[in-house]
This record gives C-alpha cells, structure tokens and sequence, in this order.
C-alpha cells in the first residue's frame, strides 16, 4: 500500500474505462494535468476487464466452431473439436484482455496521465480521498465521473450459490454446465446464451417481456430469432422466474408463463435482466450532484452536473450503456472544460448485437416512428438477392432502410447478418449527415460485398433495385 500525501491535479477522472480514460487522454492532449484514478487493478474498466472486450473474443470462438459445423454443407468436414478451458481462457486473458490493459497503460504514460490504483471517495465537490491499493487525499478544479455500471442482481435471485452467475461470473467460464437457463432476452443474455451452446450446453432462455430484443424492430430480429431457435433447447417469452432455488442436484427454476414447464432444473443460471449504475458509495451526496429517480447522474447536453466542478459521462448518465456511447461523451466533456461550444446531441447512437447473425441498428426504428406518428417509407432489402452473401453462404441477412416521406432523408437503418455491426457505421453516417436515399444509392460501392445492399436498399426507396424485381407502382 502507498500513501501519495495530498496530491494537487487539474483534472481528476474518476474511472478508467472507455469513458474515463479517452477523457483523461483527451484532456492531457491539450495540456491538462491530468490524474486518473481506479479500483479494478487493470485500466479499461468493466468494458475491457469483464464486458464487451472478453465477450466478443468469446463470441468468436463461437462463430468459429459454428462455421466449423457449417462447412459440412460445403463438402469440408472436420473432426469433433476438442475444446480446452484452461487455453481458452488463458488466451482470453493474456492474448486480448492483457494486450489492451498494456496498450492503455503505455498511452496514459506516454501522455503524462497519472494513473492511480485505488478507490476515490468524494469529500467534497474539489476534494477526494484514497482507499485501497492508494491512500491519500486529492485536490482537484475539476472531476469527471466515469464509473461506469454493474450488473442487476434482483433480491429473489442471490442465493449465494456460485452456480448463479451474473454476467461476470459466466465471462469466467468456469466451466461448460450440460443445462444453462439464461434470465433476460437481452443482448447481454443472447450473446453469452450463444457462446455457452456452441461449447455444448442445453440453454434455455427466459424473458418477461413478449419477444427478445423488445427495442429492436422485430422484422430484424426474426432471422437472429430463428438461428437461436436451432441454437437453444427453448425460448421461453412472456414467462416469469418466480424463483430459484439451490439443491444438490442442481437450481430449481420455478416458471410462470403459458408454454414453460412449472419447474425446470438447471447445472448453472446467468442473471441477464440488466445493469445498474455505479453511482452510489463513493460520496456523490458531499457534493452538488444530484440523481435520478433511477440513480443516474443528472447531466446537460455538455455532461455538467449540477455541481460547477464535476462532469459525468457513460453509463452512470443513463441509457443507452454503451462504450461507445461514453466514450464521445468523453470528447464533448473535455471540450466544454477547454470553452469550446460542444454538446452531446446525436441523431444515431448505434446499437449492436453480436450474436450470429448480427443484429445491428441506428437512428429511427420503423417502431419508434409509428409511436411518434413521423410519416416515413420502408425498404428492406433481403441479403438471398445479395452475390456476397450467397458466396459466403450468409443469406439469412436482411438491410433496411427508413426514410423521411417527401423528403427521402435517411432517419434509421437496421441490418441483421453476418458483419452487420461492421456495416452500421455507413448508415450512422448517413443519419448524422442528413444524407437522402440518393447520397447513398450514387455512392459507388465495391462489388461483391455486403456493403452494397445500403446501396440498393437506397435505390428501392428511389424506385428499383439492380438485383430485385421491380417493386409495383406505389
């Protein structure tokens, strides 16, 4: 343990993930003394450390072994693979998690931000003290907060049994259950459901709401749908966990919906029914920042608090929770504290499911416009009429497109198929720029790739399509 005394800093960031660090660096880019303080004993935070990072080189393992099993249908056929825990994470851990956890701590160096291990409590709105790793008290002008958010764990479901996870518990992999219920339709329960079936388990997946993925729209969800419906033992929607319960033998689930059994008995439960902000326990109350009813920090379009000297960026100021999210929060933040005119006022913040196929949207859903009465017009092109997809085998994809009536004005975009959170960015771009179905469709795309169905997708809004019918007189 060492004691730093009382440090002096210009600005103080507390959290080192994908909105606090790109902050701190940002900042020390300009000239800013800048510190950085976290408890995880690695900088990268939830995102890097036990989040999106290790869940997506999960989620390749995944695609990999389907692919394996898929190319029997090409005349290839491999052996039964052998799968190795141990090595596979391992290679999670020192291959991905490691190289990155190094590479930010190389740029923090290399830029003069002082990274502190150890936990930061508020004692007033210019001041913090040191636990952990770090003792001491920091002196600041100013603070962002980046604390980023945990998983939910509801009371009726902690029953002390390591056989009940959360989201960090399955990233762990501490081993392949034969029966694995997963609690929440959601992104986080549909990814990691995926990546435990294609190791083996039998996962049974139970939602609350009436459909998976409710904020999607749900002619993009229906492909993703049926691959999981091959992928899981059940899908079990509009269904309550009334309980669990631990035996010997295995978690008892207990279910209340009109298609699930009463009962059900599983090796090992992941908890997926959300995350909640990490924003109490560190001395919020001894400043001005005040919290939603739902514990989120109050923020305006700058991310000011309503304290002069803090800011807060990420999944503390509510939702979407997305890194990346926090992380252009991170840039308009550090902006306002250099007197530039910045806001965070987005038109698409992309959202992406990892699953295969990817499920990938931005801006308007066709949902969202109907619920707002916006007059719109619909495309949807279907990746079988696609020469990259057939070639690929991939044609369980579908682009769609959404557009202003009259105007034509591209509002949203929605992609399910293989590589769709790759091919989002083109339609977030769209949306930011106010680009018009003809931007895109006189945009030269390459050939063959999936890419290109942006491009028709924009070309049906204009009338006809290359590689469809043409569509009848509307």
């Amino acid at each position: 343990m060492a004691d730093i005394g009382n440090k002096q800093t210009e600005l103080l960031v507390i959290g080192a993930g994908p909105g606090g660090y790109p902050a701190a660096f940002a900042a020390a880019d300009h000239g800013m003394k800048v510190t950085m303080v976290d408890a995880d004993p690695q900088p990268g935070g939830v995102c890097l450390n036990r989040g999106c990072i290790p869940s997506k080189a999960l989620l390749h393992v995944s695609k990999l072994l389907h692919e394996a099993k898929a190319a029997a249908g090409w005349g290839i056929t491999f052996a039964s693979p052998a799968i190795d825990l141990d090595k596979l994470r391992s290679y999670v851990q020192k291959n991905v998690i490691g190289k990155l956890n190094t590479g930010i701590t190389q740029l923090a160096k290399g830029r003069g931000v002082e990274y502190i291990k150890a936990k930061a409590t508020f004692e007033s709105s210019t001041s913090v003290s040191l636990s952990g790793d770090t003792t001491g008290t920091i002196q600041f002008q100013h603070c962002i907060v980046a604390t980023g958010s945990s998983p939910a764990m509801p009371s009726a479901f902690q029953l002390g049994d390591p056989r009940v996870m959360d989201s960090t518990g399955a990233l762990a992999l501490a081993d392949v259950p034969k029966r694995l219920l997963v609690i929440g339709g959601g992104y986080i329960g549909l990814e990691l459901g995926q990546v435990y079936s294609a190791l083996g388990s039998q996962v049974v997946v139970v939602e609350f709401l009436d459909s998976i993925l409710a904020q999607a729209d749900r002619d993009l969800v229906k492909p993703l749908e049926d691959r999981l419906k091959k992928d899981f033992a059940n899908i079990y929607v509009s269904t309550k966990v009334a309980g669990l319960a631990a035996t010997p033998a295995g978690i008892v689930a207990t279910l209340e919906g009109k298609s699930a059994p009463a009962q059900m008995e599983f090796d090992r439960v992941l908890v997926a029914v959300g995350r909640r902000p990490n924003t109490s326990g560190f001395g919020l109350e001894r400043t001005r920042v005040q919290l939603d009813e739902r514990g989120f920090v109050k923020v305006d379009a700058k991310r000011r608090t309503n304290d002069p000297q803090v800011f807060a960026i990420g999944d503390v100021t509510g939702d979407p929770g997305l890194a990346h999210k926090a992380t252009a929060e991170a840039r308009v933040a550090v902006e306002t504290l250099l007197g530039e005119p910045a806001e965070f006022a987005p038109r698409a913040i992309p959202a992406v499911i990892f699953t295969d196929p990817e499920l990938a949207w931005c801006g308007l859903t066709e949902s969202e416009a109907k619920t707002q009465n916006i007059a719109i017009e619909v495309v949807k092109f279907p990746w079988a009429a696609s020469g990259r997809a057939i070639s690929i085998g991939r044609t369980d994809g579908l682009t769609k497109l959404i557009c202003e009536k009259g105007t034509q004005r591209v509002l949203g975009v929605g992609i399910v198929g293989a590589g769709a959170g790759e091919l989002i960015s083109e339609g977030v771009l769209a949306v930011e720029m106010a680009a018009v179905a003809r931007d895109v469709a006189e945009s030269i795309h390459p050939h063959p790739t999936l890419s290109e169905t942006l491009m028709e997708s924009s070309e049906l809004i204009l009338g006809a399509a290359t590689h469809l019918p043409k569509p009848k007189a509307r």
